[in-house]
């Protein structure tokens, strides 16, 4: 398969979950070794899930079927451009690549407008529009020094 037939899965993805009412129309797919090992599509409404974009979707089925938790090695092909949530994720996720169809612009045209997640992450927190606060930091501090000294810890 070239990497145009896997765009054509993402493409296609977006429109079957957008016409069976799934969610927005959004569809993703994890490409390792030349094969589809993960697919997924918007559901944020159909599951009432925020985070059930269809590049999370993905994401977490290629790590299931794969038995880990990175997605090294491999290309995500997405129909849109990754909005900072997804985005954050395709980093964490350690994969290879992300190739994208429409771009935040046109996702922006018909309502999934990122911008302002994009500028609020750049701001200082207590600049932010969402209230933040600390709250007990010197307890969960003692988390962190025990995960620290973990012998058997798994890092990623």
């Amino acid at each position: 398969m070239t990497e145009e037939d896997f765009m054509r899965h993402a493409i296609a993805l977006s429109r079957q979950g957008m016409a069976d009412g799934a969610g927005g129309p959004f569809g993703a797919v994890v490409v390792l070794d030349g094969q589809v090992v993960a697919e997924g599509w918007n559901q944020v409404t159909s599951t009432n899930d925020p985070t059930a974009h269809a590049e999370v979707v993905a994401i977490r089925r290629a790590c299931t079927a794969l038995g880990r938790f990175d997605l090294r090695g491999a290309t995500v092909y997405t129909s849109c451009e990754p909005c900072p949530m997804c985005l954050a994720a395709l980093y964490w996720s350690r994969c290879d690549a992300v190739v994208y169809a429409n771009d935040r612009q046109q996702a922006a045209a018909i309502g999934f407008d990122d911008e302002f997640l994009y500028a609020e992450v750049a701001k200082p927190v207590a600049a932010r529009s969402l209230p933040m606060r600390r709250l007990l930091g010197a307890e969960a501090a003692e988390v962190f020094a025990e995960w620290s000294g973990k012998v058997d810890r798994v890092p990623y």
